[in-house]
C-alpha cells in the first residue's frame, strides 16, 4: 500500500502488555514513510499517561491489558484526548467485543492474526475520522444480533456462574478449585465478563450482579 500524501506524520501510540508484539507493530508501523510511534505502553496507567501528555493521533489499543480489560477505559480516553481515535487490536473475533469497542468509540477493530497491512489502513483511516473493522468480523457482526435478554450482555453459562462467584466474595483460585479450572482461565473469563458488561471492578460487577438478579 502505498503512504498516503501529507506534510506531517501519523502519530500513534501502541499499547499492549506484551515486550515482542510492541517491538513486531512498532517495525510494521514505523516502516511507512507516514507513521511515527510516539511511546509505547505496557499497561493501563502508562497508556493513559503517554495518550495525555503526547496526544497521538492514534492510540493502537490491545483489547486485554494484563488481568484488565480496556474497554471501559476507552471513553475516558476519548474525553480527555478527543483529537486521539483509537484503533483496537486483539485476538478476539467475537462479534459481541467489535460491538462494544465500536460502541465506546473506537474507530478501528484489527484482529491480531490479520494485523499488518490491515493495521496500517485502520491507523490511516483512523487518523483521517474514518472507520476499518475486519472484513470478515464485519460480516459476523452484521450476521449476529445484538444480545437480548436471552443471555445477559451475551455472557455465556460459564461467565455468569463465575460472576456470581466473585460477586460472593470469592478469589479468582478459590473460584478456579470450585470449577475445577486454573486461575488463568478464570482470569481470561472475568476479563470477557469485564469486556462484556463493561465493568471493571470488583464492586461494579458486584452491583451488575445484584441489579440482575444473579445472586438468588
Amino acid at each position: 500500500m502505498q503512504a498516503s500524501e501529507q506534510t506531517t506524520p501519523i502519530t500513534v501510540v501502541l499499547a499492549d502488555d506484551h515486550a515482542v508484539v510492541r517491538s513486531g507493530l512498532r517495525m510494521l508501523l514505523e516502516a511507512e514513510s507516514d507513521i511515527e510511534v510516539l511511546a509505547e505502553a505496557a499497561d493501563v496507567e502508562s497508556t493513559a499517561r503517554y495518550v495525555l501528555g503526547h496526544k497521538p493521533a492514534v492510540l493502537v489499543l490491545d483489547l486485554n491489558m494484563g488481568p484488565e480489560s480496556s474497554l471501559p477505559l476507552i471513553p475516558d480516553f476519548l474525553a480527555r484526548s478527543p483529537e486521539t481515535a483509537i484503533v483496537m487490536l486483539t485476538m478476539q473475533d467475537d462479534p459481541a467485543f467489535a460491538r462494544e469497542a465500536l460502541r465506546a468509540g473506537t474507530l478501528g477493530y484489527v484482529l491480531k492474526h490479520a494485523a499488518g497491512e490491515e493495521l496500517i489502513q485502520a491507523v490511516r483511516l483512523a487518523a483521517a475520522g474514518e472507520s476499518y473493522l475486519n472484513p470478515k468480523l464485519g460480516a459476523k457482526l452484521a450476521a449476529a444480533p445484538p444480545a437480548t435478554n436471552g443471555r445477559l450482555d451475551g455472557l455465556t453459562e460459564r461467565e455468569l456462574e463465575v460472576l456470581r462467584l466473585i460477586a460472593l466474595g470469592h478469589t479468582n483460585a478459590q473460584i478456579g478449585e470450585q470449577l475445577f479450572l486454573s486461575v488463568r482461565t478464570i482470569e481470561t473469563h472475568r476479563a470477557h465478563i469485564q469486556q462484556k458488561t463493561r465493568r471493571s471492578s470488583r464492586p461494579e460487577l458486584v452491583r451488575y450482579a445484584m441489579d440482575n438478579k444473579l445472586l438468588g
